[in-house]
């Protein structure tokens, strides 16, 4: 098998436009690629011309209203790149798009596969180092191992931040150097598209922005959404908690006796499970013990340090319906895997990511400060 590469590593900064512009002509082929397999989309799903520019200017209307620079940052990384605005508005909207024409039932089985992820928490008092350790294993197309990109943004708006993104899109995991961090992963309710929101990946984009911790929960707890969706949230100083959230309802999760938090791709708050009804567990029956096994794994040992988050992350109980999962059919008949595993020291500005685990255990240390480093697991 030839050599997994390491994600790209995009370092910009100055105004949201100039960004774009850098962030595009940096990757290009990358978000080139990303916009072919989104700016897709829509046609696939069966929308008409009018109908693809109707969705994509009421989209363009949430992004305005929410975060005007946002836009701004959109069209430098189209006019970067070459690439069409729209499709960058696709990019960063893809969950959506897709979640939606899932629920109508206009998605062609081919289409696209399931989204997964399992991610985990662990806070200061049971990490070896006594550092809080955030981490994910981001389930999705195994072909987007191609897309994926490390940026570093050095802005005058707010904390320097580095994100693991799909190039295209302004964020996904990520820290900032206000020591505040981010993960989300996949769920699905009966309270789906019921209203308009703000698009997940820009959510997660303002808490990377924010400095003050107590704000970003707000951003996540409080921004009306589309469609559902887990969000973990860590905190340098030794605070972690999960939001599993309804487009119109977030449920808090806190860490437990254990001092950590682990999610995969199922509801698990009581309260939610009292008021909605999950829909996910078609696309993601095993996320049922997906969380169990890392649990189990970490709470094996009295202290854990990152390499023993990315052990628990590296499990292959059940494979290929696993934690780590290697390349596999899906349940839409498209190549499904663990893309990326990355895992996070906030306090350091750290994270490290290892492209196809299952594959691969090479990890690249991506730094706020330094340049990054290759590493061997």
């Amino acid at each position: 098998m030839p050599q997994i590469q390491p994600f790209p590593f995009v370092s910009v900064s100055g105004k949201p436009y100039e960004r774009g512009v850098q962030y595009g002509r940096a990757v290009a082929d990358r978000v080139r690629l990303s916009a072919s397999r989104y700016g897709q989309t829509l046609r696939n799903i069966g929308y008409s011309e009018a109908s693809q520019m109707a969705l994509i200017r009421s989209l363009e209307q949430a992004i305005g209203e929410f975060q005007p620079a946002y836009l701004d940052e959109m069209r430098g990384i189209a006019a970067g790149a070459d690439v069409p605005f729209e499709d960058i508005v696709m990019i960063n909207a893809r969950t959506e798009v897709l979640a939606k024409a899932r629920a109508e039932k206009t998605m062609p089985s081919d289409a696209e596969d399931e989204d997964g992820c399992t991610g985990v928490l662990v806070l200061p008092s049971r990490s070896a180092t006594g550092q809080l350790i955030h981490a994910q294993n981001w389930d999705w197309k195994a072909d987007c191992v191609d897309t994926g990109i490390v940026l570093r943004v050095r802005g005058d708006d707010g904390p320097d931040y580095l994100t693991f993104v799909e190039a295209g899109g302004l964020a996904r995991s990520g820290l900032n150097a206000a020591g505040v961090s981010i993960t989300a992963n996949y769920l699905e309710s009966d309270r789906d598209f019921t209203q308009m929101g703000v698009p997940l990946s820009l959510l997660r984009r303002r808490v990377l922005e924010e400095p003050v911790f107590a704000n970003a929960l707000r951003t996540i707890a409080t921004t009306p959404k589309s469609c559902s969706n887990n969000i973990m949230l860590g905190m340098a100083e030794g605070f972690g908690i999960d939001f599993e959230c309804a487009p119109d309802e977030a449920f808090p999760i806190w860490p437990g006796d254990d001092q950590l938090i682990v999610h995969a791709n199922h509801w698990m708050s009581p309260v939610a499970r009292t008021k909605l009804r999950d829909t996910g567990c078609e696309n993601s029956p095993d996320s049922y013990y997906r969380d169990w096994r890392v649990r189990q794994l970490l709470n094996a040992a009295p202290k854990v340090d990152r390499n023993a988050v990315k052990a628990a992350l590296f499990d292959a109980f059940g494979t290929p319906h696993s934690v780590c999962r290697p390349p596999r059919l899906g349940t839409r008949h498209t190549l499904s895997a663990t893309v990326a595993m990355i895992v996070m020291l906030p306090a350091s500005g750290e994270m490290d990511v290892a492209p196809m685990p299952a594959l691969n255990r090479v990890f690249t240390r991506y730094s706020l400060q330094h340049e990054p480093i290759i590493e061997v697991a």
